[in-house]
């Protein structure tokens, strides 16, 4: 979902090692897969726990390692229950299909048509954001609405109501040409669902839960916590491993409200494979036809589905973050196998999954973390870094001030505290990433240098 390690996502892709030959791949065994999470969890100190689940024509296995929180003498396994972020978006391109499927809309739609007569739904020239654009993430709206004020960062989504979407979508000025261009959009997605839900004449969750979750078995998949998943639920800790909240998505509910096990998401990729053989397998494999190329090299998007094709194989995927939670699940049809990593921390995993569906995707190798203190500096140099720094095309870090308090927000999202360690490093507490401030020749700070993930990408100041 929208937390600091998403946000980079584009940047990341852009970074990882170049082509090599291709190879032939045996599945990692379980005792691979295990050394992979041990090193995670108790070396890195990334997660409290991590499950995988691998499905191929020869079965399903599950590999787990670590604990459901902090203090459990429990294990977390099969039937944990995880936060799935954005890997919901996934199941809201499915029921998209599934409705035009049943001739109840048709994907090229403008959403308009189907949105109360008063909510005016922003246009460029001459064209209307449809059902397609909004799947395709090429309508043109940004990641998150303008308007997007949580009282609770903890729970951010929370009190974000249908009312406060309907008021961004009247006043938002799209700045380029819809389905022109690709830009990750979570209200964009939430947007799709909300619309889904009026089409249908029915919540969020009933339409998962009737079209998707029921149909392929997935009886601990939904938005809201039975007690039978409460009962399993792994608590969520962000990247500094302090336990979290849950988050809780209710107007933009499609964009990333749902939470799963395991064993419910290897039904979901093994039905998507056709695996598993099901009534909704024309519809799920309508989902993950290319679309649009989104810019990135090497990757395109189908409907919610991203396509990553390298190393001679393509990898349908997609991933998800909340607060305390991160979540990925891809599939190989070349090679028939599938992969699900569910995380109770918000640091990143996904490389984990690429991995395991491709071993030439490297891992990430981190540094155990050491124990960061916060200095203070003079107000005067903290006023030097205040700029803007340009990552990528419309992706940028604002760095701000505020009495004597330093911020970083990427584009589109929340601000998060920085926090010097020396003069010119700063770390933040949100994720486990760190900014270098470099400056010219001349004393003037040129760049900075982001540091997350094993990666180290420069950013130049250009205001």
């Amino acid at each position: 979902m929208n937390k600091l390690a998403h946000r980079l996502l584009v940047v990341l892709l852009l970074l990882l090692c170049l082509a090599s030959p291709v190879f032939a791949q045996a599945e990692p065994s379980d005792a691979e897969i295990k050394s992979i999470l041990q090193d995670r969890v108790e070396k890195a100190k990334k997660s409290p726990g991590i499950v995988v689940g691998l499905v191929s024509d020869k079965g399903t296995r599950i590999v787990s390692f670590g604990k459901p929180d902090q203090t459990s003498a429990t294990e977390v396994n099969a039937e944990s229950i995880f936060e799935i972020g954005s890997v919901t978006k996934v199941f809201t391109s499915i029921l998209l299909e599934d409705l035009a499927d049943r001739g109840k809309l048709k994907l090229d739609d403008p959403i308009a048509r189907y949105l109360p007569a008063t909510v005016k739904v922003p246009t460029r020239n001459g064209r209307e954001i449809t059902f397609l654009d909004l799947a395709t993430q090429t309508s043109g709206l940004p990641r998150m609405p303008d308007n997007f004020k949580p009282k609770d960062p903890n729970n951010p989504f929370a009190d974000y109501t249908v009312e406060q979407l309907y008021e961004f979508l009247g006043h938002y000025t799209l700045t380029r040409d819809i389905g022109e261009k690709y830009e990750y959009s979570n209200v964009g997605v939430g947007l799709l669902g909300h619309v889904l839900t009026l089409v249908a004449g029915s919540d969020y969750e009933t339409m998962v839960t009737s079209r998707i979750a029921k149909p392929l078995g997935m009886d601990n998949t939904g938005v809201k916590l039975t007690p039978a998943m409460q009962a399993h639920l792994a608590k969520g800790h962000d990247a500094s491993g302090k336990q979290v909240m849950n988050w809780d998505l209710l107007s933009l509910a499609g964009a990333g409200a749902l939470r799963s096990s395991t064993n419910d998401m290897l039904k979901f990729v093994a039905a998507n494979m056709g695996l598993t053989k099901t009534a909704l397998y024309p519809t799920l494999e309508k989902t993950q036809q290319k679309r649009k190329e989104t810019g990135v090299p090497d990757l395109s998007i189908a409907m919610g589905w991203h396509l990553l094709t390298r190393y001679g194989t393509e990898i349908v995927w997609h991933n998800g973050g909340t607060g305390g939670y991160h979540s990925f699940i891809g599939f190989n049809k070349a090679k028939h196998l599938g992969v699900v990593v569910l995380s109770n921390s918000t640091n990143d995993i996904d490389d984990i999954g690429r991995h395991l569906l491709e071993s030439q995707y490297p891992l990430t190798k981190y540094i155990p973390p050491s124990e960061r203190k916060a200095i203070t500096l003079d107000s005067k140099i903290l006023e030097s870094y205040v700029g803007e720094y340009q990552l990528a095309p419309n992706l940028a870090i604002s760095i701000t001030k505020e009495d004597d308090k330093m911020f970083l927000q990427v584009t589109g999202q929340q601000k998060f505290p920085l926090f010097a360690e020396s003069e010119t490093d700063f770390f933040l507490t949100i994720t486990d990433a760190q900014v270098t401030f470099v400056k010219d020749d001349k004393g003037q700070v040129d760049h900075l240098v982001l540091h997350q993930g094993g990666q180290n990408i420069p950013a130049k100041k250009v205001k």
